[in-house]
């Protein structure tokens, strides 16, 4: 059971990732928004509540892992890194430019804190099953934790790790779908007819837990926990989400790079502010 006070801070913490995510797209007037903002609270709960790791020390061996597979999200994981202290707020304002350390898709060898490099999807969730294997031939007491989008579970590779987690007993894996529902010409259901996403996994043979409201810290967490009690197989955490959540001009809207005007950006982190307040 987590404390109120900390659920407090972690919708708190989910609030300062979409604003430092707003600021980051804001600075260059264009980016991944409604895909970044869907999975701020699964970040949150990740790199405030569950992960062990040393922001001073980012190639700790012992440390838990996160693949952010759907690497074009890039923008809110760099949020959570800056604010946990893993490099300067200020960088998050050279997305995506000329010599940044941020490209627009997350990339280890420039970026402290990514444990591998995404953005061709499917990918990341192929690393993060060969990170397990490694990680516990090594006998490490760690997790690692991968998140996919939706419409990247349409890519073949997907399933192909779907079928090798569990034949391989990787307990230290736990995944994340962001099931927001939408891609980017249309809904999963219609591009490609994805539905059941949990009952496609779970006949593969992993423990499956459906979030209804994947951007609810308690929830999320309470997911966490129950897939840490599972000791003969992956679990893999489908988290029913809104696209662009938490983001007035983008919830729900068809997008997967959209302009933000300095405008649209400043309402928006006004509202947050304000939603912090109220907490």
């Amino acid at each position: 059971m987590v404390s109120k006070e900390k659920i407090r801070e972690l919708k708190l913490f989910a609030a300062d990732i979409r604003i430092a995510t707003l600021e980051q797209l804001k600075a260059i007037g264009i980016g991944h928004v409604g895909g970044s903002m869907s999975i701020c609270d699964v970040i949150a709960c990740l790199y405030g509540g569950v992960m062990n790791i040393d922001p001073g020390n980012p190639r700790w061996e012992g440390r838990d892992r996160f693949i952010l597979s759907k690497g074009h999200a890039g923008p809110a994981m760099y949020s959570a890194l800056a604010l946990k202290g893993y490099f300067d707020y200020e960088e998050l304002l050279t997305l995506n430019r000329p010599g940044t350390r941020l490209p627009s898709h997350t990339d280890m060898n420039k970026t402290p804190g990514v444990d591998m490099t995404t953005g061709s999807l499917g990918q990341g969730f192929s690393s993060a099953l060969g990170i397990a294997v490694g990680c516990r031939a090594k006998k490490l007491n760690n997790y690692v934790y991968v998140l996919l989008g939706d419409g990247e579970c349409e890519e073949g590779q997907v399933w192909e790790c779907a079928m090798f987690a569990p034949a391989k007993k990787l307990t230290n894996l736990i995944g994340f779908v962001d099931y927001n529902k939408l891609q980017i010409c249309g809904t999963v259901e219609e591009v490609a007819g994805l539905v059941d996403i949990g009952g496609k996994f779970s006949a593969f043979g992993w423990h499956v837990a459906e979030v209804q409201d994947g951007n609810d810290v308690e929830q999320i967490m309470d997911a966490i926990s129950l897939a840490k009690s599972v000791k003969d197989k992956p679990s893999m955490i489908i988290l029913n989400t809104k696209k662009g959540k938490g983001c007035c001009f983008a919830e729900d809207v068809f997008n997967h790079n959209m302009a933000v005007s300095a405008e649209n950006a400043d309402r928006a982190i006004a509202e947050l502010k304000a939603y912090k307040e109220s907490l």
